[in-house]
This record gives structure tokens, C-alpha cells and sequence, in this order.
């Protein structure tokens, strides 16, 4: 790029700044009518290379640094800004799934102490819903060139345990019943509470699902796992009113999912039927018994 020497400089003063890649129009020269005198250059040279400013501390702040599972979830979330996301949200009647759960938690309690909670249910339902989208359960390389599909369904859930947010991952669950889910998750829990979550607990996940309704809230925007491509947050369940078949108005337990997306390898219409299918085994559970293999 060629340099303009538009403002007045001595011969000697624009070899200083060409010598240090310094357009003399950028300085604001002291000399008489305007020019640029060598001292000028110096002074921006060294104002280029002084540190930037710290804002001083309050009395009582702290410094702390990143590390540990911050400094991992620090290092994953930049690596997700490069992913074009797109959200889709939808809203689940899940008057039969409570019911389905009310009916077997002590079933599942019996059977040494496994605690039965929605999560099992919308785990498994993804995987169902998963055999019918493959790519949703597909990660692509770092140059985008090409997608690989997954054969195994290793189901992420973000958890908040006293080291921070960890994601773990069910192994296989196309493989496993909703109990099987449930004993799983079970360890997972413990394990996270406890600090004790191994590696392969950690690593190797291809879907995740995120359960913001334990903390309260409904709809939010989820953010895509790489090299996974697409991710759920479930909402908590409200009881609401709604107009049935009749237009009469009925009580209804009602929970919010959104789904984000990787948009250079998934379409919104991919991930709406995606949606509707695991929404079909969510509102009507009996009906995962058909495809239980």
C-alpha cells in the first residue's frame, strides 16, 4: 500500500515513518502550520506500544483466574461462535407424560432406588426421533467438507454441579430403555455432585439436551456443542389454560422446547419435523413402545 504524504514532513521525517509503516496523515504534527516533526513520529510509535489502560479495582473486587471447567466451557463457547445457529421453538402438551411418570416412579424407585424424572422420557424420545433425522446426530469436520454421521446415540445433559457446568453423555441409548436412561442419568448426577465425573463420561457426546426448567425457565436460546450440530433446552412445566376439541377451557400441563441448530449442514424444515416426531413421542409416551427395539 503506497503512503501518502500529505501533511508537510521533512524528507528525513516520512523515511522515519515509512521505516515503521506510519502514514504521516495519522499524526497530528506540532511544527509550525501543522508539519510533522520527527519527535511526533517517536511519540506515536511509543503511544502504539504503551499497555492498554486497567481500569482501577473498587475496594473489595477480586481477580480470579479462568480455569478448570470454566477455562473448558470458556474454550468451547468461542469455538461455537463460528457456527451459523438458528433457533426453533414449540410448545408440548405433556398431560399424558405426567401421568406415565406419576405412574411408574415408584416402580422405578423399587428397583434400587433409581429416581424416575421427565428427562429419561424427552432422552429417549430424542433417540427415537434421531433414527428418523440421522444428520441431526452428526458432527462435520473443521473445514466443512464433510458431515459424519453417527452410528450411537451419546445423549449429552448439562448439568450444574459445585465445579461448574459440565455436560456428560448417555452412551448408546439407542440401546437402552427408558429405565436404563434413568439408572444412567442417575450415575451421571452423583458422579457431578460428587466432582468424580470420569472422561469418558465427558466426551464422545453427538446430541445434547439442556433442562433450564429445574432453574425455572421456559424459552431461551440454546448454544450448539462442537462438533456437535444441534442442541434442546427444555423449559419447566406450567400448568395453563387451554380450549379443547369443544372450545371448552381446560387445565393443561404445558413445557417449552427450543432447539438450536448448526444452518450449514441442518435446514429449519429438517429441524421442524425433527421437532414434531420427538414432540409425538413426548405428548403420547405409550407410544415409544412401537419403536423400542
Amino acid at each position: 500500500m503506497p503512503y501518502l504524504f500529505k501533511s508537510l514532513a521533512a524528507p528525513a521525517v516520512r523515511r522515519v515513518a515509512m521505516e515503521n509503516k506510519i502514514q504521516i496523515s495519522d499524526i497530528k504534527g506540532t511544527g509550525k502550520g501543522g508539519r510533522v516533526l520527527k519527535e511526533d513520529i517517536l511519540a506515536f510509535i511509543e503511544a502504539k506500544k504503551a499497555p492498554p489502560k486497567v481500569v482501577p479495582k473498587a475496594e473489595g473486587d477480586r481477580i480470579e483466574p479462568i480455569k478448570g471447567v470454566m477455562k473448558g466451557m470458556a474454550k468451547t463457547m468461542t469455538a461455537s461462535l463460528q457456527i451459523p445457529h438458528f433457533v426453533y421453538s414449540d410448545e408440548i402438551n405433556v398431560d399424558n407424560l405426567v401421568l406415565v411418570r406419576q405412574q411408574l416412579k415408584e416402580v422405578s424407585f423399587g428397583r434400587g432406588g433409581v429416581k424416575l424424572t421427565y428427562m429419561p422420557f424427552l432422552i429417549k424420545a430424542a433417540s427415537l426421533a434421531l433414527k428418523h433425522f440421522p444428520v441431526i446426530n452428526s458432527s462435520v469436520d473443521s473445514e466443512c467438507q464433510n458431515i459424519i454421521y453417527k452410528a450411537d446415540h451419546n445423549i449429552g445433559v448439562a448439568m450444574d454441579t459445585p465445579l461448574g457446568l459440565v455436560v456428560p453423555n448417555i452412551k448408546r441409548v439407542q440401546t437402552l430403555s427408558v429405565f436404563d436412561v434413568a439408572t444412567e442419568l442417575n450415575r451421571l448426577m452423583q458422579s457431578g455432585m460428587k466432582g468424580s465425573l470420569k472422561p469418558e463420561d465427558l466426551t464422545g457426546g453427538t446430541f445434547t439436551i439442556s433442562n433450564i426448567g429445574i432453574i425455572g425457565g421456559t424459552y431461551t436460546k440454546p448454544v450448539i456443542l462442537p462438533p456437535e450440530v444441534a442442541i434442546g433446552a427444555i423449559g419447566k412445566i406450567q400448568k395453563v389454560p387451554k380450549f379443547d376439541a369443544k372450545g371448552n377451557v381446560v387445565p393443561a400441563n404445558v413445557m417449552y422446547v427450543s432447539w438450536a441448530a448448526d444452518h450449514r449442514v441442518l435446514d429449519g424444515v429438517t429441524m421442524a419435523k425433527f421437532s414434531n416426531k420427538w414432540k409425538e413421542y413426548v405428548e403420547n409416551p405409550h407410544s415409544m413402545l412401537l419403536d423400542l427395539k
